[in-house]
């Protein structure tokens, strides 16, 4: 009878434990597809660190980099609604199937620059689309770098948007990024990012459009040595948890201490961005072969104005949330 006395006592004190006080640490992985040098790899590293600094080591978070756990982004991000995966570190563009408003993020020449992006996103506008995928089962942990986009191409400099004019220009699957480069008189074409080196080389495209790590990791530079900082696109990368898997592997003040250490890694993944964008602006240019154009503020008016119709398409649906972030800037 003493016995059962004790294991029913025993019983009690284990169900009124708070959750996630059980022995051993709560476990939570995140999904990355780039590699492990990468900045916003680099970025959830630091978050796992800060995590189990913060919680005294009770919950680990690992980080699966390198495609580990599926490279579709639009696949893991589905996977994380159903509670399957804990969190993915993934382009906002697989987000605005449940918050269209997220698709202002990526309209051409949106943002004036690095800064005012930043300032929007951590500023009213961010945090509210960040909150608004609560209502589709998960949390909004934070936002991430993911630098500019230009063009580059193997044929000639591109000082004005008419010098685009019958290039062949790899882009993404992506309606919008089709219509943004025909819009500009260039001939836009879809095939898969691996297959641009030997395309340009071969002469199948004259070029295509990326950031600097891109243009340089990818050694595109080589082949296509004209680069054009027309900065058409910024488009903001996104961490989001499943809200299944959280209210069910930690307490509210776990949440709480998880969100706030994802936020306090973003300022770290924007320097990390930043050096690894000067490193590999760096390695182009000590070739000596490169031709990196600067467009004049005439010039960058004019490709401005020749995606209007793009906003009369896309934008159409997004006026306010668009005349909000260009107030903001």
């Amino acid at each position: 009878m003493k016995k059962l006395s004790i294991i029913i006592i025993g019983l009690a004190f284990l169900l009124v434990l708070p959750l996630g006080a059980a022995a051993g640490p709560i476990k939570l992985t995140v999904a990355e597809v780039h590699p492990k040098d990468y900045p916003t790899t680099q970025g959830l590293f630091k978050f796992a660190e800060l995590v189990k600094q913060r919680s005294g080591g009770k919950i680990v978070i690992d980080v699966k980099y390198g495609g580990q756990l599926g490279k579709g982004e639009k696949k893991v991000v589905e996977q994380v609604q159903i509670g399957a995966l804990d969190m993915a570190r993934i382009s906002v563009s697989p987000v605005t199937e449940f918050v269209p408003a997220l698709e202002a993020f990526g309209l051409p020449y949106m943002w004036k620059s690095q800064e005012s992006m930043w300032k929007v996103l951590n500023g009213e506008i961010g945090k509210r689309l960040l909150k608004a995928v609560e209502k589709y089962r998960f949390y909004g942990l934070n936002y991430y770098e993911a630098g500019a986009r230009s063009f580059y191409n193997s044929k000639r400099e591109i000082k004005a948007v008419g010098d685009l004019k019958g290039l062949k220009i790899r882009v993404q699957k992506s309606q919008l990024m089709l219509d943004l480069v025909n819009t500009m008189g260039a001939n836009a074409t879809p095939i898969a990012f691996g297959e641009v080196y030997d395309a340009i080389s071969k002469g199948v495209i004259e070029g295509a459009e990326n950031n600097w790590p891109s243009y340089e990791s990818t050694g595109h530079y080589e082949v296509a040595k004209y680069y054009t900082l027309d900065t058409h696109t910024r488009v903001p990368e996104i961490t989001v948890a499943s809200r299944i898997a959280f209210d069910k592997k930690l307490t509210k003040d776990q949440i709480a201490l998880v969100k706030k250490a994802a936020l306090d890694t973003q300022d770290y993944v924007i320097k990390k961005w930043n050096e690894r964008v000067q490193a590999s602006k760096k390695k182009v240019m000590a070739r000596g072969k490169n031709i990196i154009t600067e467009l004049t503020p005439e010039a960058r008016e004019g490709f401005v104005k020749s995606v209007q119709p793009l906003y009369d398409k896309y934008g159409e649906k997004h006026k306010a949330i668009i005349k909000e972030i260009r107030a903001a800037q």
